[in-house]
């Protein structure tokens, strides 16, 4: 029998285990990095200061990270309220800048023309440039997604129980399929979770869809086009 045949169910139990880690921080993240990537785009005195000092803190050592915390915030070492809080902050350091670039990818000329047809600021902040800004946000999202899945294992060295334990102990016992094991579950969790949230990208913002159909459409009218002035030509 194969290591992974004979340990399946502690595979499935640590697989939902990572996957239980990682969304909080993501979620988390997300929410918080929005409202500072605003505040760095409308104010753009405030966008190099605000964003060079959020991006420095994804620059910290994880291993240092969870040590410094729980003195800190009162939480103990091995709790995954560390974990979490850790994972989050790297969160929030990726997706600002995201978030931040994402407002200022809106065209000028639609926020514009909602001014022009009377939209208030707030109305226009929910009608155009959130909506507009969505698949630039969503391409940050997917890369904290990842980030953070791959994140989550580091946490073993701490002593939270992930997929990170695969690595140790497959390490420590010299047993190959324990890693390999870990390395593809880990790659698994999130291929999945990147592909859910392409998913739901294409459900919840058709808009981002009709600029490839019409860019589709252009390139067939001049191949049409092209194929014509041929036929006149000959």
């Amino acid at each position: 029998m194969t290591w992974l045949g004979a340990n399946l169910p502690l595979v499935a139990e640590l697989t939902a285990l990572h996957l239980w880690l990682s969304l909080p921080p993501i979620v988390i993240g997300f929410v918080l990095a929005v409202p500072l990537g605003l505040l760095a785009w409308r104010y753009r005195w405030l966008r190099g200061g605000l964003l060079t000092v959020i991006g420095l803190l994804y620059t910290i050592p994880s291993l240092a990270l969870f040590v410094l915390l729980p003195p800190v915030i009162g939480i103990s070492f091995l709790s995954s309220l560390n974990l979490t809080i850790a994972l989050t902050i790297y969160a929030v350091a990726l997706m600002a800048r995201f978030a931040a670039d994402a407002f200022a990818a809106v065209d000028p000329l639609v926020r514009q023309s909602a001014i022009a047809v009377g939209y208030s600021p707030w109305r226009r902040f929910w009608a155009v440039d959130l909506p507009l800004a969505g698949p630039a946000r969503l391409a940050g999202l997917r890369v904290v997604t990842v980030s953070t899945v791959s994140l989550v294992t580091v946490g073993v060295l701490v002593g939270i129980r992930s997929l990170g334990y695969l690595f140790m102990n497959g390490l420590q016992r010299g047993i190959p399929a324990e890693i390999a094991t870990g390395i593809a579950m880990t790659v698994l969790i999130a291929i999945v979770l990147d592909a859910l949230l392409s998913f739901l990208g294409r459900l919840l913002m058709p808009w981002a869809r009709k600029p490839a159909r019409l860019r589709r459409r252009r390139h067939q009218s001049a191949s049409t086009g092209g194929d014509r002035a041929a036929e006149v030509a000959g």
